[in-house]
Parts: structure tokens; sequence; C-alpha cells
């Protein structure tokens, strides 16, 4: 099994490695290296889904793929539920499972490029003005233009500026990705009591 990962992941040029049993893969696993995990439910010591399980309680969030001869649905349930990127049954062809690679890799890529970002719109957050927090934090609720300047005493105008600015600020690349990472972050800041400003 492990020869036919190795080869597959090999024809499309990705860095492959191998572990015979999931305890040498926790032992050398390093959660800042970027990739995905090709697990069989079968292993010796620890199984895939153990293995899944573990890395799971660590917090880890790298894209996993299992296969297995001996599947049934629960078996299947359980792995997707735990986080599972894919649950393929034996036989599969080579190239469905290279497919299935390459999506889980880019996966990866997207889930640490999103981490990064994230990272620095919680930087910037903390650098914006009280009145700013306010106003991301009633957009985050889903508050329309005309409600936030109600509640907060403004006009449309300048909450359209303050939204203007927030997506300028924050760095991020639209009202969604703004609202996306504002969920994230939770609360930015009570909005207070209204005021004019």
């Amino acid at each position: 099994m492990r020869a036919i990962v190795r080869n597959a992941a090999a024809s499309v040029r990705l860095a492959v490695e191998c572990y015979g049993k999931g305890a040498d893969f926790l032992a050398a696993y390093d959660p800042d290296r970027p990739g995905c995990l090709v697990l069989d439910v079968r292993m010796p010591g620890l199984s895939g889904l153990e293995l899944q399980t573990r890395l799971a309680a660590r917090h880890a969030q790298i894209p996993i793929i299992i296969v297995t001869g001996y599947a049934d649905v629960s078996m299947a349930v359980q792995a997707l539920r735990a986080g599972a990127m894919d649950f393929i049954e034996k036989p599969f062809s080579s190239q469905a499972l290279v497919e299935r690679i390459q999506e889980a890799v880019e996966r990866d890529r997207r889930l640490r490029r999103a981490t990064v970002r994230f990272a620095d719109f919680t930087i910037r957050v903390h650098r914006l003005t009280q009145r700013e927090r306010q106003v991301l934090a009633l957009i985050v609720e889903g508050r329309a233009n005309k409600q936030i300047a109600d509640r907060l005493a403004l006009s449309r105008k300048t909450v359209e500026t303050h939204r203007a600015n927030l997506i300028s600020k924050t760095g991020v690349e639209s009202l969604a990705e703004l609202i996306r990472f504002g969920l994230q972050l939770g609360s930015a800041a009570p909005t207070g009591e209204p005021r004019r400003g």
C-alpha cells in the first residue's frame, strides 16, 4: 500500500514520506510542513481512525484521505465526521488517488494562506479606532448600513466611509472576507452607547 501511494504521488512530482506505523508518523509530524496524509484503516499499532483521532486532539489541520478494503457505512461516517477529506475503498485507480492527493495538497495550501491572512487581519483589527470596531461588530451581526447608522447615531454616508476604511485597513479582499474573518474573530468590540463621530 505504501509503495502504491509513494509511486502515485511521485508520478506528479510530490515529495513523499512513508511510515509503517501511526506512532512513527506522530513522532515525526511537523504541523508547519504542508501536505496531506493518506491513511489505511488497518495498520500495525494505531489504526488509521485512531491516528486521525490523535491528530484531531492536537488540533492538526492536515487534510486526511483514508483508504480501506474493509469499508462499511458507519466507518466512513466516523472518518468523515472526524474531519477526513475523503474515504476511498480498495481497489482504486492510481489516477483517482493522485487526483484526491492533489486536491488535498491544494486544500492545505489554501488553508495555510487563509491562516496567515486571518493572523494579519487580527493584528490589523487591533489598530482600528473604537468607532471602526463598533461598525465592524455590527457588520458581522449582519446589520445594513441604515441600521448601523441608526444604532450609532451616524449618517449613512459616514457608515459607508467606515465600511470602506475597514476593508482597506484590515487588508481583506471583499466585504464577504471581512465578515468571514470577523465571525472567526468573534465580536470585535462592544458597540457601546451610540454617539456621533
